[in-house]
């Protein structure tokens, strides 16, 4: 590949057509075996873990009815401890700082590093903190594909590890969404390619995220295991919506705004709480991770729904909570933003993992709401809620855009204008209040 920054299309041509790129292409079909089927791991142990803090161990300790009410507190202290033991003292700093949205400025994650990512992430999400699986996939795909280099070609250019830790990435998104195209925009929005470099990382990228979906597809007939507890997919039960009117344009935009607003105060506060907590990570992360379950309880107790619906990423909750939203009041509804919008406040500032799966369970709910306003239909609140809570916290538009359209596709193609009008109107108002995240630094080892 090329070795300066910016590269003419000419220089493009000539590197596709060359022998070494179609030997990159092969690793990068390599990486995305490699990095899919350790995503698939990575996320089962995950679930694995879930269901055994939160199902299996309570009824071996006689609560056959499910965890009793107080169970949270020392599972999420004990998330709190763990995740601060990877963070000061494994290599990489627990991961990126999830407030900071979907982040690579730092550049590719170092193999060494990925122990304290994965620690924090398993720590975090595993014992159900209010974060998702994305980022620590991302950071795990992307570290691989530079240890897949450096094990077949130690003295491969430092362009090569990029491409293929881009690759890698590519991958582990693509596994996690269920989709190599999701995968591919989110990527590219987050990596901020364009121009004649694009082709040169898109086409390794799309190789490894391809191969990395069949393999997503061959894992539950291989294992029996199913990946719907982790894997993002369709959201079901959605009436079919045709075409909006100008009531559904009002109504968008008035729900945009107030999710743009309700996700901005979120992002700051989590922001304010990462230099706060820095101080005394063993003392502070314990401490929100009692707050966290504190919040949890407090809404069992103030709406009878279980505790669990405030914790965890709500990614695997959004269909039951379509299905069953008669069973919900405005009230309920409501009180289920307010506590969990304030853990994933905490959480985003405290903890290591993804930003995005929270915010689409809280843009989701908040579409529930709106979907009882006279003249709106619950269908584009729910796809224009997710599409603008995603372009806030993670400033990409076209990914929020791909992602509320393709997670609610089975009702029509209706909610598709009101999805742009919404998720145009949210990203400007945080774009306005809400200032860039600061550059992160390179997840290297510590000294």
């Amino acid at each position: 590949m090329p070795d300066e920054d910016e590269v003419s299309p000419e220089q493009v041509e000539a590197t596709i057509q060359s022998r070494g790129f179609v030997v990159l292409l092969f690793f990068a079909a390599v990486v995305g075996v490699f990095v899919s089927l350790a995503a698939w791991c990575f996320l089962e142990l995950i679930n694995q873990i879930q269901r055994g803090v939160y199902v299996h161990l309570p009824s071996d300790l006689g609560y056959h009815h499910g965890p009793p009410l107080w169970w949270s507190l020392p599972v999420l202290a004990l998330a709190g401890l763990i995740t601060a033991f990877a963070i000061e003292r494994l290599p990489g700093n627990g991961g990126h700082i999830p407030a900071d949205g979907l982040s690579t400025a730092g550049g590719p994650t170092l193999p060494v590093a990925l122990s304290g990512v994965i620690l924090a992430a398993l720590a975090t999400i595993g014992l159900g903190v209010v974060l998702g699986p994305e980022a620590p996939l991302i950071a795990l795909g992307s570290g691989l594909g530079v240890l897949t280099i450096r094990l077949a070609r130690r003295d491969a250019p430092p362009q090569v590890a990029t491409v293929l830790a881009a690759a890698g990435s590519f991958a582990a998104a693509s596994f996690l969404f269920q989709s190599p195209l999701i995968a591919a925009v989110i990527m590219l929005e987050v990596v901020g390619l364009g121009g004649p470099k694009l082709t040169l990382v898109l086409l390794p990228g799309l190789l490894a995220s391809g191969i990395g979906d069949l393999v997503s597809v061959g894992m539950g007939s291989w294992t029996g295991l199913s990946t719907s507890a982790y894997a993002l997919g369709p959201v079901e039960g959605l009436a079919k919506f045709v075409r909006p009117d100008i009531a559904d344009f009002g109504w968008t935009i008035a729900l945009a705004l107030a999710v743009a607003l309700a996700c901005v105060l979120m992002v700051s506060i989590g922001r304010r709480i990462v230099g706060v907590v820095a101080v005394r990570r063993f003392v502070l992360l314990p401490a929100a991770g009692l707050i966290v379950a504190g919040l949890a309880i407090a809404f069992q107790q103030a709406t009878g729904k279980p505790f669990q619906e405030v914790l965890f990423s709500g990614q695997a909750a959004i269909p039951g909570l379509v299905t069953k939203v008669g069973t919900w009041s405005i009230g309920t509804l409501a009180l289920l933003i307010v506590f969990k919008g304030i853990a994933y406040s905490l959480s985003l500032g405290s903890f290591r993992g993804g930003p995005t799966f929270p915010a689409l369970f809280l843009g989701a709910t908040a579409g529930l709401m709106a979907g009882q306003l006279p003249g709106y239909s619950i269908t584009p609140a729910i796809a224009v809620g997710m599409a603008a809570a995603v372009a806030v916290v993670l400033r990409l538009p076209l990914s929020a855009i791909v992602i509320a359209a393709l997670l609610t596709a089975g009702s029509g193609a209706g909610s598709e204008p009101l999805v742009i009008v919404g998720t145009i109107v949210a990203y400007m108002v945080g774009r306005t209040l809400l200032a860039p995240p600061a550059a992160a630094a390179p997840a290297a080892a510590r000294p």
